[in-house]
């Protein structure tokens, strides 16, 4: 029977995540099975959202149901299914049991089973095993009352979190968001606690009609955050028009944006709205906003003030119902120091700034990450299994991402490219090394040299110093090497040096350094 304890959190208040990852550990115990997971259907993909026994990056990957006959049996029944040693389908979790890493499997039990909420199909129970005596003749009717209790599980944290949103005056739960979110090139991946706070905080600004700006380096996913924001406002059920202001020519902008009549100009032969119309009530993405020409930003400006637009060559302006989301990897506050962009148009963009934050800063989301991007190559280049070695994984974690999220998926495809034009076998589990990665080792061991540099011995003929002043000085020297290291990036020293960073601030204020 189950622990107790599995049975008290179905009456206790916690997290979502807590909850499930609680569920799994608890199933895997009552059976003594090597793992077990629990997967959500999203679309065409079942999700990992807690697993036990699986390697760490299984929870960023989506399995393309269609593509792993197993997952399509479990999916087609109601009961248990049973797959017993020496089935010939292809088991999408080869490889990534933690004991058995980059390794073909031994002989081994599975069995599944679906789950469903409300009368509608949610997802999945997986369990693996590693030799075939584990899953005796009960087993079909064990799983069958886990699946019972890992409805209840789900439902339990669904009414949880619709009753916490009802209070906190909100009509839409953290489940339907999470629900509603969609798989796919859509998808923000990662279960850092900075990402969900982000997460959270666009989701709160959302439901307002404020102009918002997206700050971050290049390759965070600006875009993706975009969609996020119009996915979760009142006008998702209009338009998202995305302009790239950056490919937009000088001459040609004015006309994309606001559209022109015909004879406006050379080539003009007819009427031609832009993509201020083709977003009237819904949301109008204005990427790179940087790179705007000067004498686009003060028309923009006018529109954002008064809520119109004229087209080039027209006599009569025209409403508009446009909500303004803007992003931009560069400095604006210093452009408009600079006078490469205006002040007013500055301040009426930025009414309400999001940064993102860069890879380096999410912890292991790095891994979720590369466990989506290892999914989608195996399928692209037609692999049985592709994983990450435990070197792989460190060294992806010890990097330091300058291209961010973008460069992340480069590194999985041409380490997966690279592989076979070694002579791995398609047919096989492809365990990714760190030279199949490539990444910038210079980088790596300067990394590396700052996490683990050590203050010089004092000399034993040094005048003595008050413990005090002793460490003071220690944390001084400390921190001013890690923000050399991190040229100034106060977040990613706070990271390091696995400090709050509030209470970074304080001690760089008190030791003089701010």
């Amino acid at each position: 029977m189950f622990d107790d304890s599995i049975l008290l959190d179905l009456t206790s208040e916690l997290p979502r995540s807590v909850r499930q990852e609680r569920l799994v550990v608890a199933i895997r115990t009552y059976f003594g099975c090597g793992a077990v997971g629990l997967l959500k259907l999203d679309g065409d993909c079942l999700c990992p959202v807690a697993v036990d026994g699986l390697a760490h990056e299984t929870l960023g990957r989506r399995f393309v149901v269609a593509q792993h006959p197993r997952l399509v049996t479990i999916l087609s029944s109601r009961s248990a299914v049973r797959f017993e040693p020496g089935s010939l389908l292809p088991d999408p979790y080869d490889g990534l049991l933690d004991s058995q890493r980059g390794m073909p499997l031994p002989v081994h039990d599975c069995m599944g089973i679906s789950l469903y909420l409300e009368g509608r199909l949610w997802g999945a129970l997986t369990l693996d095993a590693f030799d075939g005596c584990v899953f005796d003749e009960q087993a079909g009717d064990k799983l069958a009352h886990s699946a019972i209790l890992a409805e209840a599980v789900v439902r339990m944290s669904r009414l949880e979190e619709e009753i916490r949103a009802l209070r906190a005056g909100s009509l839409v739960s953290e489940t339907l968001l999470v629900d509603e979110q969609g798989s796919g090139e859509g998808e923000i991946i990662g279960q850092s606690a900075i990402l969900l706070k982000l997460l959270h905080e666009l989701d709160v600004v959302a439901n307002s009609e404020l102009p918002v700006l997206l700050l971050g380096e290049t390759g965070v996913g600006k875009e993706l955050f975009a969609r996020r924001l119009h996915r979760k406002s009142p006008r998702h059920n209009a338009p998202l028009i995305h302009v790239n202001c950056a490919a937009l020519p000088e001459s040609l902008a004015e006309s994309e944006l606001f559209g022109h009549v015909k004879g406006a100009f050379s080539g003009a032969m007819s009427d031609r709205p832009g993509r201020f119309e083709a977003a009237n009530g819904g949301t109008l993405f204005l990427d790179e906003v940087g790179e705007l020409p000067l004498t686009v930003q003060a028309k923009l400006l006018r529109t954002l003030q008064n809520g119109e637009i004229q087209r080039l060559g027209a006599d009569q302006p025209r409403k508009v119902d446009v909500r303004i989301i803007a992003a931009t990897n560069r400095q604006l506050h210093e452009q408009v120091r600079e006078g490469q962009f205006r002040a007013d148009l500055y301040h009426r963009l930025s009414v309400y700034p999001v940064p993102i934050p860069p890879l380096r800063e999410r912890g292991n989301d790095v891994l979720l990450l590369a466990g989506n991007f290892l999914e989608l190559n195996r399928a692209r280049l037609g692999f049985r299994s592709l994983r990450l070695s435990p070197a792989a994984e460190q060294a992806l974690c010890s990097y330091d991402w300058p291209g961010n999220v973008r460069e992340l998926e480069h590194v999985i495809s041409r380490a997966a490219l690279r592989a076979v034009s070694r002579g791995a076998l398609r047919t096989e589990i492809v365990t990714l090394e760190p030279e199949h990665l490539a990444l910038d080792a210079t980088i790596i061991r300067t990394i590396n040299k700052a996490e683990n540099a050590l203050i010089p011995e004092i000399e034993s003929n040094e005048p003595a110093v008050s413990l005090k002043i002793a460490v003071d000085g220690y944390q001084r020297q400390l921190i001013r090497q890690t923000l050399e290291i991190c040229q100034g990036n106060w977040a990613n020293v706070a990271r390091r040096l696995e400090l709050d960073p509030s209470n970074l601030h304080k001690l760089a204020k008190r030791l003089g350094l701010k």
